[in-house]
Formats: C-alpha cells, sequence, structure tokens
C-alpha cells in the first residue's frame, strides 16, 4: 500500500466539515423554530402562495413585490412543494431543510477555502460556527441571512480555484439572493486574476442566471429593485434618531453582550484586512499567500456597511449580517493562515495566530452562550422588537380568519404571522401593489436627485393607474390587556402584553 501524502491527510481531516456544517443548522433551527420574527414569516407568506397557489405575493389574488430575496422565496417554495409529498404544505419544515443546505454549504466552502490556503480544520469549525451561533442572524431565521454567507462563500471558493463559469453561476445567485451583494460580486471578481482575465464568460453566466427574474419582475411588476428598498427608506423615522450606521450602538444599549459577540469578530477583520494590505502591498514577501478573494470578501462587507450608510434604511438588525459575518469571515481566515506561515517559516511565532484564533474561537462560543441564555428552545428571539410572539400571532391569525370569512382587513403594521396563518386578504403596503405604489411615489417625490433619479428608471414600468385596495376591516394594536369581543391578547418579550381589536372600516 502506497503511504499517505500529506495532501490526503489534510482532505481526511477536513471532510466532514460539511457534515458539520448541515448537523449545527439543523441544531439551531430546532432551537429558532418556534421563534421566528414577523418578518420571517412575510418570506413564509410568499412561499406559501407560490407553492400553492403559484402566485407572486403575501395574499392570494394580490400580487405584489415585496419579497427581498427572490432566490430565498423560490428555493422554500420548491422545497414547500417537497414536503406537499405528505400531503399539506409546510413552509416551516421547507426552512428547516434550507437551514441545513445552507449549513452544509458553508461547510463545503470552508472544506475548499481551508484546502487551498492550507488552514487548520479548527478554522474550517470557527468560520461555519461564527455564522450560524451569531444571535443577530438566528433572531432573523426566514429572511435571507444564511443564504447570504453561504452563496458569498461559494463565491469566494470559486474565486480562489479559477473557475469563472462556476462563479459567473453563483454571481447569479448572489444578486438574486439580495440585489445589493453585486458589492462582493464586483470586489471579489476584481481580487481574482483568473476571474479577470475569463471576465466575459463569467459575466455571461451571471447575466444568464439572474437576468430572466429581473427582466419578468421589471415589465410584470414594474420594477427591478423590490417594494421593500422605498418602503423601509420611509419607515427610517420609525428608529429616530438612530440611522444604519449608528444602529450598532443603539443595539449596545439594549444588548451589550451580543453586540459585542456578534460585531467584535467583525471589528478584528477590519484589524486583520488592513494588516493583509500592509503586507501585501508594502512588504516584498515571496510567496505571498493567495489570500486576495477572501480579503475580497471581507473589503466588500466593509464597503456593504459604507453603501448601506449612504442608502437611508434604517437600523433593522438583519441588515448587519451580511458585513459582520463576511469580515468577520475574513479574520478566521486571516488568523488560519498566518498560524499556516508560521509553522512553515522559522522567522514566524505561532502564538500570536494562536491567540487570534482563539480570541476569536471565545466570541464564537460567548455569541453560543448568548443564544443558550435566551432558553432552549427560543421563545422568542435576542433581537425583537415585535408585538407579539410567533406563537400568540399564530393564534390571532388563525382566528382572524376565521373570524372575517372572506372579508378583508387592513393590517395593523406587522403582517408576515398574521397572513401566514390567517389565510385572509390582510392588506398594507406589504401586500397590495397600490399601497405600495403611494410610499413608492413618497419616496421618489422626497429622494436627493440621484435617489429620486434611481427611482423613477427603476420603476419605469410601474402601473401607475393602481389604486390601494380598500379593506372591510382595520386591526388595531394597543397595550394592555385584551377587553370586549373581537379582541385578542398577546405577549411580546419586547412590549410586554397587548392586544389586537378588530373594528369594522366605515
Amino acid at each position: 500500500m502506497l503511504p499517505e501524502t500529506n495532501a490526503e491527510r489534510a482532505n481526511a481531516r477536513d471532510r466532514w466539515l460539511p457534515v458539520f456544517g448541515a448537523v449545527l443548522g439543523a441544531a439551531v433551527f430546532l432551537v429558532v423554530r418556534g421563534s421566528l420574527t414577523d418578518d420571517g414569516y412575510i418570506t413564509l407568506a410568499y412561499a406559501k402562495n407560490l407553492a400553492v397557489h403559484g402566485e407572486w405575493g403575501i395574499i392570494p389574488g394580490s400580487p405584489a413585490n415585496s419579497a427581498t430575496s427572490p432566490l430565498n422565496v423560490l428555493l422554500l417554495a420548491a422545497l414547500t412543494l417537497v414536503t406537499r409529498v405528505a400531503g399539506d404544505p409546510h413552509p416551516v419544515v421547507a426552512l428547516g431543510i434550507l437551514t441545513v443546505l445552507c449549513g452544509g454549504a458553508l461547510g463545503w466552502a470552508w472544506q475548499r477555502i481551508g484546502r487551498k490556503l492550507a488552514l487548520p480544520p479548527a478554522a474550517g469549525v470557527l468560520g461555519v460556527a461564527l455564522v450560524l451561533l451569531n444571535p443577530f442572524v438566528l433572531s432573523a431565521i426566514g429572511l435571507e441571512v444564511l443564504l447570504i454567507p453561504a452563496v458569498l462563500l461559494v463565491l469566494t471558493v470559486f474565486a480562489l480555484e479559477g473557475r469563472p463559469i462556476r462563479f459567473g453561476v453563483t454571481a447569479g445567485l448572489a444578486v438574486l439572493t439580495r440585489l445589493d451583494l453585486v458589492v462582493f460580486v464586483v470586489v471579489i471578481a476584481v481580487s481574482a486574476p483568473a476571474i479577470r482575465h475569463r471576465l466575459l464568460p463569467a459575466v455571461g453566466c451571471a447575466v444568464l442566471t439572474a437576468a430572466p427574474w429581473f427582466v419578468v419582475s421589471w415589465v410584470a411588476f414594474g420594477s427591478f429593485v423590490p417594494d421593500t428598498l422605498a418602503i423601509k427608506q420611509t419607515q427610517v423615522g420609525l428608529f429616530a434618531p438612530w440611522t444604519y450606521t449608528t444602529g450598532p450602538v443603539m443595539y449596545y444599549l439594549g444588548y451589550p453582550v451580543t453586540v459585542l459577540v456578534a460585531f467584535v469578530p467583525a471589528l478584528l477583520g477590519v484589524v486583520a484586512l488592513t494588516a493583509w494590505a500592509a503586507a501585501r502591498f508594502a512588504v516584498r514577501w515571496p510567496d505571498f499567500p493567495a489570500l486576495g478573494p477572501v480579503a475580497a470578501l471581507g473589503a466588500g462587507g466593509v464597503l456593504y456597511f459604507v453603501a448601506y450608510s449612504f442608502l437611508g434604511v434604517g437600523p433593522f438588525h438583519w441588515y448587519y449580517v451580511a458585513p459582520t459575518t463576511t469580515v468577520g469571515t475574513f479574520a478566521v481566515a486571516a488568523f488560519g493562515t498566518w498560524f499556516g506561515q508560521a509553522r512553515e517559516r522559522p522567522a514566524l511565532r505561532t502564538g500570536p495566530p494562536l491567540l487570534a484564533l482563539g480570541l476569536t474561537g471565545v466570541l464564537v462560543l460567548s455569541a453560543g452562550a448568548v443564544d443558550a441564555a435566551q432558553g432552549l428552545p427560543w421563545k422568542s428571539p435576542v433581537i425583537f422588537g415585535n408585538w407579539a410572539s410567533a406563537q400568540d400571532y399564530a393564534r390571532v391569525g388563525a382566528a382572524l380568519g376565521a373570524r372575517l370569512d372572506g372579508a378583508s382587513v387592513a393590517s395593523p403594521g406587522e403582517i408576515g404571522t398574521l397572513a401566514y396563518y390567517c389565510e385572509c386578504a390582510i392588506i398594507d403596503e406589504f401586500s397590495d401593489r397600490g399601497h405600495a405604489k403611494e410610499l413608492v411615489e413618497q419616496r421618489i417625490a422626497t429622494a436627493n436627485p440621484v435617489m429620486s433619479l434611481a427611482l423613477r428608471v427603476n420603476y419605469h414600468w410601474l402601473d401607475r393607474s393602481i389604486t390601494p385596495r380598500k379593506p372591510d376591516y382595520r386591526l388595531l394594536y394597543a397595550s394592555g390587556p385584551a377587553t370586549g369581543p373581537d379582541s385578542w391578547q398577546v405577549y411580546s418579550a419586547a412590549k410586554g402584553v397587548g392586544h389586537f381589536s378588530l373594528t369594522r372600516e366605515p
């Protein structure tokens, strides 16, 4: 028998990483599945409606364009169709399957990155756990918060390996995940010589992958970009005086430990990125580690944060997932590469990179402790601001559907979970294009000249004749116990005891 080579031994040490990612993904989903946020249920309502009725919208019979991630909805709808083999559709089960797949994809990507950069297997474990134990990520499961790091890390793998065709297809999937991820696509593409030198086939594959959806969206819905951009920009006052830029400070005041374990790895990544740039461009070092695409992933996270600071959106906690996970990912890769170089070069000491990896590991374990301190399984997310728990919203939604008996109702302001369980015509800007059109026109009128022009181009094909749908009833939220008929008491870890009341519209 031939002796085992170093490469074969290295491959044997990390071949379990995809399984580790999938198992950890399954574990965290079991923790959070009963505590999904209202915005997560908006996505699930879209997936359910698409799988059952073949319609793109939150509620049947009302086309909408408020899903922030077309790919997330499409994948969840496809998996929901699979669950129908057992009878009724189960979008929450589909979400669990997708969470496992994203965890496995993270593990696979770290396996490939580890082999390419000769990282210790512990770096891959840290990288996967950095995402899957992040409280900001877990507090927004249902949205595209796992799809984002998974698709971006796979994109980085294909850049590292110099595979332009696969890079192009993944780039198309990235912009279908969120259009704003184009920031990462461009920066990573520029960083990889093999992609730059075969840019045409890479771009062609990206266009072929993503263009069909965006053409359909522009023509059928009158917009390339989901209406949520304009909607969220009009909601920036919800967090006044806080902005996206100062949002981390706002969250720190309410959740200091949570913010530290989520953001400090990213801050370490910024330090590592600065040190890498200084060493890469200021020092002549033969055989410099080929960290370019991974560094570009981290740089993309920094640019993403800067871009969002200028977009005028509020500090919704899921908006911080892309920058914190990508810059933190670079920190793990950089420290792992540093350790590998120190083992090979006598002039370098292994102590400092081990300390850096150890500090990152402590932060990741601390994130897991924050998650566990919320109680297992979660009754509400760590970062939470909804008026009711998911369980109470489900109860109210089911009762509301029976009470309305086909009539329509105006949303109280949070629509996702109610729409999912009510299966009724619940109306607001997320479900009705007439209401969304009013906010779009308001945003165009108040935006700066550059943003206004961009929005006008984006909404060129929007049907301006659409009028808001008039509801038969209105659902209102107020604090305190429920009183009287058509009133349902709820509880929220963020708001305490409150109630919803149903009133007839004149």
